[in-house]
């Protein structure tokens, strides 16, 4: 080691020693507050937890077990140094460990579900390669819903999945399926859906039937081919594979029409930040009211005597478990609810919100027992994202993502599906359930509760950073964003001061946030490092569902753009919840 090296490091490691003793004034009193003659016994530590983290389970025995994890500190209990790197550390997350603890008896249609789109893409709609890779990569991250555009090979043999109509690279359907079969139950054990679009003629409908069959057995859920009355319950379709498609129509016709607007508007689309763009407003500013608004995606004709049913070959509906299309008509007799029989409505982001301004309400009701599929409009050729409160605040349950890239929007999605154990299934808030009084997105409510967010300080970075990625020749100047996403009434972001010259930065400050909707609030962190000539650079973040936020000060990983968690970087914080 050279003397410079060696001098650098002995600075940091005097520096860090100083940061540990200089723990904020808060955490200090806090500690004095609930020790004796500078040492926290098992006493005091259980009324810290109980009173400041409010958690009123805690007992003498779990008390006992964090002490004796720092006990190479003190043997009879926690003095500061010791205390402060509990509130550091991993057994104090900002989540609670609750696992699945939702109900999940209730049918699919009263949960929001973890879902991909295009999900067979490694890159960009038009030129990337196609891979079960990304496929591979949702089933471990969670993600319950797959989606796969499956086309006829080269030789009109087989069976490809690829982006029609594009440069993409295709990959063998067989291949996709079976490693949905191999990663579908590694994250969880509930039902994963795959959505089929469509582009076959029927003899290679005949072909995916015999796939599908033979690639997944006995965990394939096919309840026939009559359309179910009512959706089965997550609990209940534990470990099973379900198809969602939609009678096709004559061969490559689907998405014609949606393939010539997009041509039309592939040259708006622009690339996102470093860090990926602010997650939009929710805004409806265009009304939607006759049947030419409704995009071609997923535009299907339910009527029986449509032609395109009788060319459906009979072994391959009776795969389909989860019938999609939309009837013919506009947004009244899409989001009419049939009373015998249950279905898939998909529609684009831009649909959604033209829909939002004078179908709110029905949107809702009808997603109380059908299910409602939104996904990415076809100019974000870059596969962004869009802001997925939009489909959230109406109901809708398939809010499907590019989970490809990174940004913004997708931590939101990331955030989201950290609940409920992480198994991929969320239910819905009770007032989306409501069908004696329907929720309208549009009625401004009360604000129920105030949530108060204290960011204390953040380490880390010094571990997990090159020391010259922020600045060649001084510590980096760090700044906090804290906010939420949920409703357009609580969305809002607030930044902190910008330390300057610190890989520990202490900020010690303080934010109020009402919220109307807790429910399907998201609580939004970022740290950034100030550059003054440059674009900032980006030094981590997280989104956390409030539903299950830990009251009292927390130790809150940060992640990485990809939404991978660093190593080491993380920030103290405080959450406290107060009346309104």
């Amino acid at each position: 080691m050279s003397k410079q090296t060696y001098r650098v490091c002995f600075c940091f490691r005097r520096r860090f020693r100083l940061a540990v003793a200089e723990a904020p004034e808060e955490i200090k009193k806090v500690f004095e507050q609930y020790s004796e003659n500078g040492i926290m016994s098992v006493d005091g530590l259980q009324r810290f937890l109980v009173e400041v983290q409010k958690e009123d389970n805690a007992t003498r025995e779990d008390d006992q077990k964090i002490i004796d994890s720092f006990k190479h500190f003190h043997r009879k209990g926690l003095n500061l140094e010791a205390f402060f790197k509990y509130l550091f550390g991993d057994l104090n997350p900002p989540l609670a460990s609750l696992g699945v603890h939702h109900d999940m008896n209730a049918p699919l249609s009263h949960y929001f579900i973890y879902t991909g789109h295009n999900s067979y893409l490694t890159g960009n709609q038009l030129s990337s390669v196609c891979s079960d890779v990304p496929i591979i990569n949702a089933l471990k991250r969670g993600v319950r819903v797959i989606e796969l555009d499956i086309w006829p090979n080269s030789a009109k043999d087989n069976v490809d999945v690829l982006h029609g109509r594009t440069l993409t690279t295709p990959v063998e359907l067989i291949k996709c399926l079976r490693s949905i079969k191999e990663y579908a139950f590694v994250a969880s054990d509930y039902p994963v859906v795959i959505t089929l679009e469509d582009h076959l003629t029927p003899d290679l409908q005949a072909k995916v039937a015999e796939m599908v069959t033979q690639t997944f057995g006995d965990i394939l859920f096919s309840p026939g081919s009559e359309c179910l009355k009512e959706f089965p319950s997550p609990e209940s379709l534990k470990k099973r594979i379900i198809i969602s498609t939609k009678p096709p129509k004559e061969y490559l016709e689907a998405k014609e029409v949606k393939d010539k607007e997009n041509e039309s508007e592939r040259g708006k689309a622009s690339d996102e930040e470093a860090w990926g763009k602010e997650v939009p407003e929710l805004k409806g500013s265009h009304v939607a009211d006759n049947k030419n608004d409704l995009d071609q995606e997923d535009e299907e004709d339910l009527d029986d005597g449509d032609k395109s049913q009788h060319t459906l070959v009979p072994e391959y509906k009776r795969l389909i478990a989860i019938h999609a299309g939309k009837p013919k008509g506009g947004l009244d007799e899409c989001l009419r609810v049939d009373p015998d029989k249950v279905r898939r409505l998909s529609m684009s982001e831009q649909e959604l919100e033209k829909a939002a301004v004078t179908h709110g309400k029905q949107t809702v009701r009808f997603t109380q027992k059908n299910i409602f599929r939104v996904y990415p409009k076809g100019i974000r050729v870059d596969s962004s994202n869009y802001n997925p409160l939009i489909g959230w605040i109406h109901g809708a349950q398939m809010v499907a993502f590019n989970m490809q890239g990174h940004g913004r929007s997708l931590w939101l999605m990331h955030g989201m599906f950290k609940a409920n154990g992480g198994c991929g299934y969320v239910k819905k808030p009770d007032f989306l359930l409501n069908s004696n009084e329907v929720f309208d997105p549009k009625v401004k409510p009360s604000v129920k509760t105030i949530l108060k967010v204290t960011v204390y300080m953040g380490e880390g970075w010094y571990y997990d950073f090159h020391h010259t990625h922020f600045d060649a020749y001084s510590p980096p100047d760090f700044y906090a964003r804290v906010g939420i996403a949920g409703v357009p009434a609580d969305s809002v972001m607030k930044k902190t001061k910008t330390l300057e010259d610190n890989w520990v930065p202490s900020w010690n400050e303080e934010f109020e946030f009402p919220l109307t909707v807790p429910e399907l609030a998201l609580l939004r962190i970022e740290v950034h490092e100030y550059d003054m000539s440059e674009k900032d650079d980006f030094g981590g973040q997280t989104c956390l569902p409030i539903s299950e936020l830990r009251r009292g000060i927390r130790a809150v990983p940060l992640n990485s753009l990809k939404g991978d968690k660093y190593n080491s970087v993380k920030l103290l914080m405080r959450f406290e919840f107060v009346a309104s």
